[in-house]
């Protein structure tokens, strides 16, 4: 009888690497753990919050994951540089980059700080210019961005004004992108939420307004990060490689 001596002896693949920017908070830190859950190392990006990210980044490695916390502001093109040289320096290489950094500032466009309009064109707009950037230079094949916008950009509340605006930008880069990267094996897709309950979308409503909009859509609730994360995980994942281009509203049915 012959023992097979070679069992399982095969040194394990190394893992698919992600970028999450604004990864230590809301949609982003949900989408870190589910990347981490789905056995990608994640590089986990904030602006301030060091303490948040360090949570996600301990949270991960409880689970069994690897993570680490890098400090970049999305719209410094020297710093998103020096995030994904330290994401190939700790890891080997890039598969996937969420930009999940945003800022929103509510306001009737006749009222609205243009200095607040200003902040939120640079992260949102600049920002994710940025990030795609080095997307573009850095992912490996079979790899994926992805880019977020707002499914208000097709709603089109009142006061949300500024916001979809900058987030209109997001979603006019991604089929221009997706045919730039011709010829990569790059994908490139932007998520665009419904009312997902995170410290963003909460800030500043009653709870007469957040019932409301939960109520809004046909499913009769509000999102979750979780919600939202899944839809990134799938996008970013060999199964999710096929959709290509496409601004997809994760919003429960909301028009």
């Amino acid at each position: 009888m012959t023992t097979n001596t070679n069992q399982n002896t095969a040194e394990p693949a190394d893992p698919r690497v992600a970028i999450v920017t604004g990864g230590s908070r809301g949609i982003g830190r949900a989408v870190s753990l589910k990347l981490a859950e789905d056995g990608l190392a994640v590089v986990v990006n904030y602006a301030r919050d060091a303490s948040a990210a360090d949570e996600t980044v301990k949270a991960i490695a409880e689970a069994g994951g690897r993570a680490v916390a890098v400090q970049a502001d999305v719209a410094e093109e020297k710093e998103i540089a020096a995030l994904f040289d330290r994401a190939e320096e700790e890891f080997g290489g890039i598969d996937v980059v969420v930009n999940s950094a945003g800022r929103m500032t509510l306001s009737p466009i006749a009222d609205l700080d243009l200095a607040a309009l200003d902040a939120m064109h640079r992260t949102n707009i600049r920002g994710t210019f940025v990030v795609a950037q080095q997307a573009a230079r850095r992912l490996r094949a079979g790899g994926s961005f992805i880019g977020f916008s707002t499914s208000v950009v097709g709603t089109q509340f009142p006061t949300y004004g500024a916001y979809t605006a900058s987030k209109g930008a997001v979603e006019a880069m991604t089929m221009i992108l997706a045919r730039e990267l011709r010829g990569r094996d790059v994908t490139v897709n932007t998520v665009a939420p419904g009312p997902t309950a995170t410290d963003l979308f909460l800030d500043g409503k009653t709870p007469e307004q957040i019932d409301r909009l939960a109520k809004t859509p046909p499913l009769e609730r509000l999102g979750s990060p979780e919600d939202i994360a899944a839809v990134v995980a799938f996008l970013g994942s060999p199964a999710g490689h096929w959709v290509n281009g496409q601004v997809l509203r994760a919003n429960g049915g909301l028009v």
